[in-house]
């Protein structure tokens, strides 16, 4: 594993156990040259998995563009760093069974799922730039919905 501090091509691994939520190795290296101390994660990969975007153009899957999104999305909330990681992991594990080949819709869609259940902004900013909302009017309809699914059930009558 190449340093990140220094760029030498060695390092000695000092501690490995598996991360919070089982999906990865979490190591500890030291740089053989410079004496730097890092933190990789090893995740299992099952298969190269090549995104199929909506203009028909394709790339490799990125799982680091994935995280991103969805920071964007539960940027200033109160979202847990390990439910996001969780909800990637998930959102990759199940992209990868599915065959070598995935649309962005089905990723989308996946990620739509699982932000619903983490946090409803989150989701609503997903969702606004995922669904390419070009209507103030669109941003109400999700809203509403969402908000009438969230009502625990005879609750309703109450408002």
């Amino acid at each position: 594993m190449r340093c990140p501090f220094c760029a030498h091509e060695d390092s000695q691994v000092k501690d490995s156990r598996p991360s919070e939520d089982g999906a990865a190795i979490r190591r500890r290296r030291q740089c053989e040259a410079c004496g730097a101390r890092f933190t990789t994660f090893e995740r299992v990969q099952l298969r190269d998995l090549t995104v199929v975007k909506k203009d028909g153009k394709r790339e490799p899957f990125d799982r680091a563009k994935l995280e991103r999104a969805i920071g964007h999305a539960c940027r200033k909330r109160d979202v847990d760093p390990a439910k996001i990681d969780r909800l990637v992991s998930g959102v990759q594990r199940q992209m990868e069974t599915q065959g070598d080949e995935v649309t962005s819709v089905k990723i989308g869609e996946a990620v739509m799922f699982g932000l619903r259940t983490i946090d409803h902004v989150a989701y609503i900013r997903f969702a606004s730039i995922y669904k390419d909302f070009s209507d103030p009017s669109e941003f109400a309809e999700i809203a509403e919905r969402v908000e009438k699914e969230s009502v625990p059930p005879g609750h309703d009558k109450l408002l």
